[in-house]
């Protein structure tokens, strides 16, 4: 069954499906990829494999003969009602899409360097938050301002003692060069994140033996 399929159904198991992690992560891609179909005019869907799945699961028509503009539009409405999703996130997304690319050859490059940013953002996160990530998912505001605080650390601060860490934060910053997203951009993504891991089902340890 496709990620798709489960927000779909009505159950509590789908519920649970619908706002996890991978679910968000997916959509996110769907709208990068809509959003690469409108700008570019790439009308091959072999291209954009999570836009052709989800344009197939909800049936979404083509507008004038163009890929991407319907598509986009419907994955703001399932975002903003799943997650609350504010309309500055797909806007910046538009920006960074308008900047980078050009062609269609610059499309995969795009989708791969996001894919990396998005990666090595959360490995950063988790090193440098550590047992902040404890605080309940109830206290938003609190855990909001502690992944605010780190988002700001990754983009301004000099003087991490972590080698590792160090260079994870010259490469991020190197990669938003290009694509340019701000930091309350970058904040409300962690924290989507960050909120939908801790509603993930933690495995019991008998089924891991």
């Amino acid at each position: 069954m496709s990620l798709f399929s489960k927000i779909l159904k009505r159950n509590n198991d789908a519920q649970q499906n619908a706002s996890g992690m991978q679910s968000y992560m997916t959509l996110v891609q769907v709208y990068f990829q809509a959003a690469l179909a409108t700008r570019l005019g790439i009308t091959n869907l072999a291209m954009l494999p999570d836009l052709r799945t989800y344009k197939q699961t909800f049936r979404v028509a083509t507008v004038n003969n163009k890929l991407g503009a319907a598509e986009k539009a419907s994955v703001r409405k399932m975002m903003r009602e799943l997650y609350g999703v504010d309309d500055n996130f797909f806007d910046e997304i538009d920006m960074s899409i308008k900047k980078n690319c050009r062609k269609i050859q610059d499309a995969q490059t795009y989708l791969y360097q996001f894919q990396g940013y998005a990666q090595n953002l959360m490995m950063l996160i988790g090193n440098l938050m550590k047992f902040k990530l404890r605080v309940p998912g109830f206290l938003k505001k609190m855990l909001y301002s502690m992944t605010e605080k780190t988002v700001a650390d990754i983009f301004n601060k000099n003087d991490f003692s972590d080698a590792g860490v160090v260079k994870s934060v010259l490469t991020m910053r190197q990669v938003n060069k290009r694509l340019g997203f701000s930091q309350r951009w970058t904040t409300d993504f962690a924290f989507q994140l960050i909120l939908l891991a801790k509603k993930e089902p933690k495995q019991n340890l008998e089924d891991e033996k």
